[in-house]
């Protein structure tokens, strides 16, 4: 091999006084960079050697090195040339090689086990403290997809207190899984919980988690329905994860990013959180083991960490959000809060829910002639409440209109054209009508699920417009479709609407158990049964239960005997009618029996317009005046006996009708007037003689002939 000239690296040698000035040398720098996990500018000393004991005699040579900074081999190359150096001295041209160096042996230590934090990677924990947004969304979606939160609103509990108690319990829910979950990794010794400061962590958690309920919130005001909601909060906690192990920490890692950005992106709340766990985390190291000493309150105001500029940018946004929450939850959308906020402030009061209410009197459509006395009479006791209150009156409805705008191109759809009504205290009203007349967007207006395009409506001498907040304390709401929590008993319905309507202590649980045996829900352990577990009528019964507790002085009942079996029914109506002494009560339903046993008025409502109101014997006097006359021949009778009834019948009555004719049964409506009920006993006495008569009937017009003649 051809000899080839080698020249050391230029390098500083420097003679020390003893080992411990060595030591001191070598590891300059290095125990104070320990601290921080971050090995910086450390002394650049490969290794030192002491030859104090050799002579020309006797070679001895002690290496001291760095390991955290030199190699064995680069240490062996080292021990070749002094060693060589030494033999070259003695002029013997002996030379020497090291094959390898091995370290001295040292004290046995303990094996600790490995840091759990560098088996699973800082993703699993931040997708781990995320969990609770999903839930968090969810709960409040449910509530707003089943309407609940509607009917807790509508029995008393405005919105800043909704969000006040559902803010305190998701922070209470979130620290105490963030209190167990620190516990449970400090005592497994992962060092993310365990080394770092617990006053500081609480500090940061404690901040990030109200900013996650917050965000959660906000959030909300996006989603309807419970399983979307579910379905894009699991995405945006596995997503957002990623987004941060995988594009934000080569940002926080690469020293030549801007500051200002990485800033930027910390206003993402998942990426707040990945540089909490970064920054908390202990940092790269060989093999699963670690000497990281945590961080501390004091750490705070080092600068490198960004912990303290992350702490001011979350409890900025923290604010934001909740005021964005409360802004859409009240506007629905930016564009809408600024239109109601600009017009509401016009000295004109040109928006339309500030419209004043029309006082003129209604026009009406009618397909047969309607008497529109009673209809006036409403109108001029709603004008004479409007210029002087009166008290006696619970509910006044002035002029209200509702108007649907159009959809998928379709014209705009009028639901309710002008009602004007009045309703004293201790009075219920019922209100009738087809589907598609208005009752229950009426219903939706009075209680507040929607506003009225014009007009308005007072109850218990309070503008809906207006004064909803406190009508919502004096009324009570039976909706069409039962609005429950399937995860509360029936007591618990009652307990909780109870405090909303101010009721405690003694009070509030007598009047709990008074509604339940009154609506036959108490036996039998029903009461504390989970409402998963009722049956339709039960929940209904519980629905109208709900609706009266609390003393109301206006109850809205949508069809509240719907799927009751008659003895249900027959309680409920009593309960109704002991309820209704110093109350008024506004009743929709299709039952006439029922309209007739619980209502002292009626109304009959058709496209759109209130048509006729009166007790159910003033309405069968206007719009019924005929009697219905049923007559029956034996099976074996043919058209002679047929024809034969047909004219008996004309000879007590000119002008009867027939309507219905079927297998010998023969159905006659006959005018009142003219018509003697003794002339037709006379009559049909006589007939039975010469007409095989199986049966006979004369009954007078029911309420649902006069619903049938109004309302269609």
């Amino acid at each position: 091999m051809d000899n080839k000239e080698a020249r050391c690296s230029q390098a500083l040698f420097e003679w020390r006084e003893n080992s411990i000035v060595i030591n001191n040398e070598l590891y300059k720098g290095f125990r104070e960079s320990k601290a921080t996990e971050r090995i910086e500018n450390t002394n650049d000393i490969v290794s030192a050697y002491d030859l104090t004991s050799s002579d020309l005699k006797h070679y001895n040579m002690i290496v001291q090195y760095n390991s955290e900074k030199s190699n064995m081999l680069r240490v062996a190359r080292l021990m070749n040339l002094a060693s060589n150096a030494y033999l070259q001295l003695r002029g013997n041209g002996t030379k020497m090689r090291f094959g390898f160096v091995k370290d001295m042996p040292r004290d046995g230590h303990p094996l600790k086990a490995p840091d759990m934090s560098f088996i699973v990677g800082k993703l699993v924990f931040i997708q781990i403290i995320m969990l609770l947004f999903p839930v968090i969304l969810s709960s409040l979606v449910y509530e707003k997809q089943q309407k609940l939160r509607a009917m807790m609103k509508m029995h008393g509990l405005g919105d800043m207190a909704y969000w006040t108690i559902s803010y305190c319990y998701f922070l209470l829910i979130s620290l105490l899984y963030i209190f167990l979950l620190v516990t449970f990794g400090a005592t497994v010794g992962i060092k993310l919980f365990a080394v770092n400061s617990y006053m500081l962590q609480f500090l940061v958690y404690f901040i990030y988690m109200n900013l996650q309920i917050s965000f959660a919130f906000f959030t909300t005001t996006y989603f309807s329905t419970t399983t979307i909601a579910n379905v894009a909060g699991h995405l945006y906690v596995t997503g957002s994860g990623f987004i941060g192990e995988y594009l934000f920490r080569p940002f926080v890692e690469d020293t030549s990013v801007p500051r200002s950005l990485i800033t930027l992106m910390e206003f993402f709340p998942p990426i707040s959180l990945y540089r909490i766990i970064y920054e908390l985390s202990p940092p790269p190291s060989e093999g699963f083991f670690s000497d990281f000493s945590g961080v501390h309150l004091g750490d705070l105001s080092n600068p490198k960490n960004g912990i303290l500029v992350l702490l001011i940018i979350m409890v900025l946004e923290w604010p934001i959000f909740i005021f964005l929450t409360l802004y859409l939850d009240e506007f629905g959308c930016l564009r809408n809060g600024i239109r109601k906020l600009l017009t509401a402030s016009r000295p004109d009061g040109s928006y339309q829910t500030l419209q004043k209410p029309s006082t003129q009197p209604q026009e009406f459509e009618a397909s047969i002639e309607i008497d529109r006395t009673d209809i006036l009479r409403e109108r001029e006791i709603v004008d004479r409440f409007l210029k002087q209150p009166d008290t006696s009156y619970s509910v006044i409805i002035d002029n209200i209109r509702k108007v649907y705008p159009p959809k998928d191109g379709n014209a705009e759809v009028v639901a309710v054209k002008g009602f004007s009504l009045s309703i004293q205290r201790g009075q219920c009203f019922g209100l009738l009508g087809s589907n598609g007349a208005g009752k229950t967007s009426l219903i939706s207006m009075l209680t507040g699920f929607t506003k009225p395009t014009s007009g308005t409506a007072y109850i218990d001498g309070m503008d809906i417009r207006t004064d909803m907040s406190e009508i919502y304390t004096r009324i009570g709401v039976c909706p069409q479709f039962n609005l429950l929590w399937e995860t509360l008993t029936g007591r618990e319905h009652l307990m909780f609407y109870g405090r909303l309507k101010r009721l405690n202590g003694a009070a509030l649980f007598e009047a709990a158990e008074q509604s339940l045996k009154a609506l036959q829900i108490f036996e039998g352990g029903v009461a504390d049964t989970l409402v998963s577990q009722y049956s339709g009528g039960m929940k209904r019964r519980l629905s109208v239960a709900i609706s009266l507790i609390g003393d109301p002085k206006v109850v809205y009942l949508d069809e509240p005997s719907t799927g009751l079996d008659p003895a249900s029914r027959s309680a409920l109506w009593n309960a109704l009618k002991f309820a209704k002494k110093d109350k008024a009560i506004i009743l929709t339903t299709h039952s006439m029996e029922e309209a007739e046993a619980l209502c002292d008025r009626i109304g009959i409502a058709a496209y759109g317009r209130l048509r006729c109101t009166g007790t159910s014997k003033e309405l069968k006097a206007k719009y019924g005046g005929t009697l219905v006359f049923t007559v029956t021949v034996a099976a074996a009778a043919g058209e002679d006996e047929d024809e034969a009834v047909e004219r008996l019948v004309r000879s007590i009555s000119p002008a009867a009708k027939r309507t219905y004719h079927i297998a010998g049964t023969q159905k006659f409506e006959l005018p009142k007037q003219g018509v003697k009920i003794a002339e037709v006993f006379r009559a049909m006495e006589q007939a039975k003689r010469s007409l095989n008569i199986a049966a006979w009937g004369l009954v007078d017009t029911t309420l649902e002939d006069v619903f049938i003649k109004v309302a269609c």
